[in-house]
C-alpha cells in the first residue's frame, strides 16, 4: 500500500512521462498550419516545404532504433536528457531560421530529439509500473497520442495568426527546456535489471534478421505502415486543400481533428468488440471502413463537391476504421515472437515513420485545388495495406 506522498510522486512521474511522449507529437504537428504560408515566405515550392515535415518524421522514426538499445545500455534518464537538449536546440534554431534550408535542418534536429521521449518514455513505463498500473498508464498514453496532434494544430494555428509562426517554435524551445530541467531534477537514475552484455548490438541485429524472415510479421508491419502513411498524407495535404477552400491557419486544426478523434472512438469500440468478433474480424471491418471512407471522400471530390466538410466527414469513417484496425495489428506485431517484442515494436515504429514521411512528401509534389489528388494518394497507401491484409489472411488460413 503506497503512502499519500508516494502516490503523489508516482502521479507526477506519470504526468512527466505523458509530457515526454506528447512533446514529440506536439513538435511534429504544431507548425502544420504555418506550412501553407512558408512557400511564399521563403520563395520555395511546396515540395521543399514538405521536407520540414518529412525531415522531422524520418529523424524521429530512425533515432528511435538507437535510443531504445542505448537506453538499455546507458540508462533511460541520460538518453531522455540528451534528446531534450537536441529538441531544445532544434526548436530555438527553427525560431530564428532565415531561410527554408535552416528550417528543414532545425526540424530534423527537433525530430531527433523528440524520438527520445517516444522510445524511452514507453520503456520507462515498462520499467516503473507493473500489472494493472502499467495498463492504466499505457491507456493514458494512447489517449494522449490521439488527442495531441489535433489539439496542437488548433493551438499552432491560433498562435500563428496572433504572434507569427516563429512563436510556435519559441514555445517548443521553452517546453523542451522545462522538461529537461524537470527530468534532471526529478527522474530516477534508473537502469533496467540485467543490462545487455557487450555484444548487445550484435544480438539486436540478429533479432531484426529473425523478424525479417517472418512473413506474418512483415504483413503486420506493412498494414501499420500503410495506415500511418494514409494519415500522414492527410496531415501533409489537408492544409493545402483546406487553404484552397478558404480555410486559414486558425481553422485548419478543427478539420484535422476528424481522424484523431474518430480514431479514439474506434479504439473504444475495438475494446468492446474484440472478444465478440476476434482480432481478425475486427481488422477486416476496420480495413473496409478505411477504404469506404476514402472512396466516399474521393467520390465527392470527383463529383465537384469541394467543401471542407466534404473532406472531413468521410474521414471520420476512416478514423473509426483505423481505430479498429491498428490496435489488433500492433498486438499481432509484438505478440508473434514475444521474446523479440521490443525489436518488433522498433521495426514497426521506424517503418511507420518512414512511410509516413514519404507519403507526407508525395502530397507536396502534386497539385491540390480540391481533394481529388489527396484522395488518390491516401487511397494508394490504404490499398497497399489492404493487399497486405489479404496476404496475412491467406497465411492465417494456412496456419
Amino acid at each position: 500500500m503506497l503512502t499519500p506522498s508516494e502516490n503523489r510522486r508516482r502521479s507526477l512521474l506519470v504526468a512527466y512521462l505523458l509530457a515526454q511522449l506528447a512533446f514529440g507529437l506536439v513538435a511534429m504537428t504544431i507548425c502544420i498550419p504555418s506550412m501553407q504560408e512558408w512557400g511564399a515566405l521563403f520563395g520555395a515550392d511546396q515540395g521543399k516545404v514538405q521536407l520540414t515535415f518529412s525531415g522531422y518524421v524520418v529523424a524521429n522514426g530512425g533515432l528511435q532504433l538507437l535510443y531504445g538499445p542505448l537506453s538499455d545500455h546507458l540508462g533511460r534518464r541520460l538518453m531522455l536528457l540528451i534528446g531534450l537538449a537536441l529538441a531544445c536546440f532544434g526548436s530555438a534554431l527553427a525560431a530564428v531560421a532565415g531561410d527554408l534550408d535552416v528550417l528543414i535542418a532545425a526540424r530534423v534536429l527537433q525530430g531527433a530529439g523528440g524520438a527520445a521521449g517516444m522510445a524511452v518514455g514507453r520503456a520507462m513505463v515498462q520499467d516503473l509500473f507493473q500489472g494493472p498500473e502499467r495498463t492504466r498508464v499505457m491507456a493514458y498514453i494512447g489517449m494522449a497520442m490521439g488527442l495531441c496532434p489535433p489539439l496542437a494544430t488548433i493551438i499552432g494555428g491560433q498562435v500563428h495568426v496572433r504572434f507569427g509562426w516563429q512563436a510556435n517554435f519559441q514555445f517548443l524551445a521553452v517546453a523542451a527546456l522545462a522538461l529537461l530541467v524537470a527530468g534532471w531534477r526529478c527522474l530516477p537514475s534508473h537502469r533496467p535489471a540485467g543490462n545487455p552484455p557487450s555484444h548487445w548490438l550484435g544480438a539486436l541485429v540478429a533479432s531484426y534478421a529473425r523478424l525479417a524472415r517472418e512473413p506474418v510479421f512483415l504483413s503486420y508491419v506493412v498494414i501499420l505502415a500503410m495506415s500511418t502513411a494514409t494519415f500522414y498524407a492527410f496531415l501533409g495535404g489537408a492544409p493545402i486543400v483546406l487553404g484552397s477552400y478558404g480555410v486559414g491557419p486558425d481553422g485548419i486544426g478543427y478539420y484535422i481533428m476528424c481522424i484523431p478523434l474518430s480514431y479514439i472512438v474506434g479504439n473504444y469500440i475495438a475494446s468492446r468488440l474484440v472478444r465478440r468478433l476476434g482480432e481478425r474480424n475486427l481488422m477486416m471491418v476496420g480495413q473496409c471502413l478505411t477504404l469506404g471512407g476514402l472512396l466516399l471522400m474521393l467520390g465527392l471530390g470527383l463529383a465537384g463537391v469541394n467543401t471542407a466538410m466534404a473532406l472531413a466527414l468521410p474521414l471520420v469513417v476512416l478514423g473509426i476504421g483505423h481505430g479498429l484496425l491498428v490496435p489488433a495489428a500492433l498486438a499481432g506485431t509484438v505478440g508473434l515472437i514475444p521474446a523479440l517484442a521490443g525489436s518488433a515494436a522498433a521495426v514497426a515504429g521506424l517503418m511507420q515513420q518512414l512511410t509516413g514521411a514519404a507519403s507526407g512528401y508525395v502530397v507536396g509534389i502534386v497539385s491540390h485545388e480540391g481533394a481529388v489528388n489527396l484522395g488518390w494518394v491516401m487511397l494508394a497507401s490504404a490499398g497497399c495495406g489492404a493487399l497486405a491484409q489479404v496476404y496475412l489472411h491467406r497465411n492465417w488460413r494456412k496456419a
